[in-house]
């Protein structure tokens, strides 16, 4: 989306936060049930009725609260699926059309092998792809919010590879975060991950599962997993 071109990571993960807290805001009040955001995976966080775009007050709260921005977010309060006033995370984040959509072009995508159309379409949602990467078939790109991916020039993700911008973790209450991909990064085949930061020149093996053990991976690096050592049982001796 336009909104989202030529901005850093930081500015975008802005944008999409005060987006989510104003439906969270509007939703809220509709269900009569307050809604939280924190800065953290736990902890209550703040009351969106706090940090209101909005209005004057509570727009320098909300300034406050980014400060410093992170690169992650988590809401909650919205309640278990059965509860009569619960909100549904999926409509907090989106609304319906661009949902429908998202799902639709991803799908598409899934099935392209990696090309120039491919990396259009991928831009077109809203990701940030750098010229000359190539995503390979199969690859998943997160259409929860496309918005939030970014990866550099002459990159490479091969097939199979998930990139998860969110985790839904039950009971509503959901986070998200920034996945950073550097330039001239190899991305095996396969690879799983979640919000990062992965810096220039990097490379993992296939199979590699990244996060949530890392949050950075420093420029140059090989990440990968070692075989674990495989013990024979033991034979029992016949004779006991």
């Amino acid at each position: 989306m336009k909104k989202y071109r030529n901005k850093s990571p930081e500015e975008v993960i802005k944008l999409v936060t005060t987006e989510i807290i104003e439906r969270a805001i509007k939703l809220g009040r509709k269900k009569k049930r307050p809604v939280f955001i924190s800065k953290t995976s736990g902890g209550k966080g703040a009351d969106v009725l706090t940090l209101n775009p909005k209005t004057d007050e509570d727009r320098i709260n909300l300034e406050k609260f980014f400060t410093p921005i992170r690169r992650h977010y988590t809401f909650s309060g919205l309640g278990s699926p059965e509860e009569p006033d619960s909100i549904s995370w999926r409509i907090l984040n989106l609304p319906f059309f661009r949902r429908i959509l998202l799902v639709v072009q991803v799908g598409i995508s899934f099935f392209l092998k990696g090309s120039p159309i491919k990396n259009k379409l991928y831009r077109w949602m809203g990701a940030h792809i750098g010229k000359g990467t190539e995503i390979m078939q199969m690859a998943w790109l997160d259409h929860f919010r496309p918005e939030l991916i970014f990866i550099g020039e002459n990159s490479l993700l091969g097939a199979y590879t998930q990139l998860t911008v969110h985790s839904y973790e039950g009971s509503g209450k959901f986070r998200y975060g920034i996945i950073e991909i550097g330039n001239n990064c190899t991305i095996g085949a396969g690879t799983g991950m979640g919000p990062i930061q992965i810096e220039d020149n990097s490379r993992t093996l296939p199979g590699t599962t990244l996060s949530p053990y890392f949050s950075v991976i420093k420029s140059g690096s090989v990440v990968g997993w070692n075989p674990p050592n495989v013990k024979e049982p033991k034979v029992e001796d016949d004779k006991k």
